[in-house]
């Protein structure tokens, strides 16, 4: 809950887990709209050097028809990468491009929680 932006409120109804066939359902409240969300872990991987899951939106809030989020951890030489990669599509090219700075500031929010976490 530490990563979540400051406009934003979540509560976890369920949490199975980061593998495969997992279920993560959860209520967000943003901007004052209350909306319920299920995402479900579509593939994991755990490597000597790296380890990613992937959650893909199965019940989404409007305007979001598809959303696909891959969190991944890879292995640097003194160091370790936290990466974030979001693909989404929503009603219309227009909203898309209307989400997107919601989106980023969403998971730009998290560098510097990511920094002081694992310094």
């Amino acid at each position: 809950m530490k990563l979540k932006a400051p406009f934003t409120s979540l509560i976890i109804n369920r949490f199975e887990g980061c593998k495969t066939g997992d279920v993560v359902d959860i209520s967000v409240n943003m901007f004052g709209i209350k909306n319920h969300w299920i995402s479900e872990i579509t593939e994991h991987k755990i490597t000597e050097s790296e380890a990613y899951f992937i959650d893909e939106g199965k019940k989404l809030p409007s305007p979001l028809k598809i959303w696909k989020h891959l969190h991944k951890i890879e292995k640097s030489i003194d160091s370790s990468i936290i990466i974030d990669d979001i693909t989404y599509v929503t009603t219309s090219k227009i909203m898309d491009f209307l989400l997107f700075p919601v989106i980023f500031s969403m998971f730009y929010y998290r560098k510097p929680i990511y920094k002081k976490q694992f310094k």
